[in-house]
């Protein structure tokens, strides 16, 4: 079980992780059936928002890719939850859509999407969690300054294991293997991609400066 980690005002510039002892941590009398409960209800829930911001699609990406707002809910995941919690939520969501649920972009649902350009990008998404999360915690654990600075390299971070995942599949299925060319359409993401991750990270702080619990596991 890990160990909550606060966030000060921006007066400190300071992020509070376990071996800042300067700073009272939150107190955690929950029972170990309650974290596990708990656990639960945050990953199906933010699975759950995934899934809703990949309904929300615009097909006016390169490649035949639509662009949505689930690498949005992929980094906040990973963000707020931390790499493991956060990659299983993104883990879920692939399994409820890939099983029949229509939770995938523009609706879609089952194995057949694994055929489409966008299959890199999809199961990229726990990659992206994980490293996302990874980040935060790492900085947090070092008590890192400038901790805004972090949350947003954080989710560049987490985006470019995305596009790690995705491009090369994109350049098989829509540009006859030309990996350059998938790698030059993928910038026409970088712009909406970029706010999405900007956003990601000032709501992430804002939720564990609120609910520092929310990080223990």
């Amino acid at each position: 079980m890990s160990t909550p980690y606060t966030v000060r005002d921006d007066q400190s510039e300071n992020v509070t992780g376990e071996s800042d002892i300067t700073e009272p941590l939150v107190a955690d009398h929950r029972s170990p059936a309650t974290i596990r409960a708990t656990n639960f209800a945050l990953i199906t829930t933010f699975s759950a928002f995934i899934a809703l911001c990949s309904i929300l699609a615009a097909p006016i990406g390169p490649g035949g890719v639509p662009i949505t707002l689930a690498t949005f809910g992929v980094l906040l995941s990973g963000l707020i939850l931390g790499p493991w919690r956060g990659a299983t939520a993104a883990v879920l969501y692939i399994a409820v859509g890939l099983a029949g649920v229509p939770i995938f972009a523009g609706g879609k649902a089952g194995i057949a999407v694994l055929a489409g350009p966008s299959a890199g990008y999809l199961l990229a998404y726990p990659i992206g969690a994980l490293v996302a999360g990874a980040w935060l915690a790492w900085a947090v654990r070092r008590n890192l300054r400038l901790r805004t600075l972090h949350a947003a390299l954080a989710a560049a971070a987490g985006s470019l294991a995305i596009y790690a995942g995705g491009i090369p599949v994109m350049a098989i299925r829509a540009f006859d293997g030309n990996l350059l060319d998938a790698w030059l359409a993928n910038w026409a993401f970088v712009p909406f991609d970029a706010i999405k991750a900007a956003a990601a990270a000032a709501i992430a702080l804002a939720v564990l400066r609120a609910f520092p619990l929310i990080s223990r596991r």
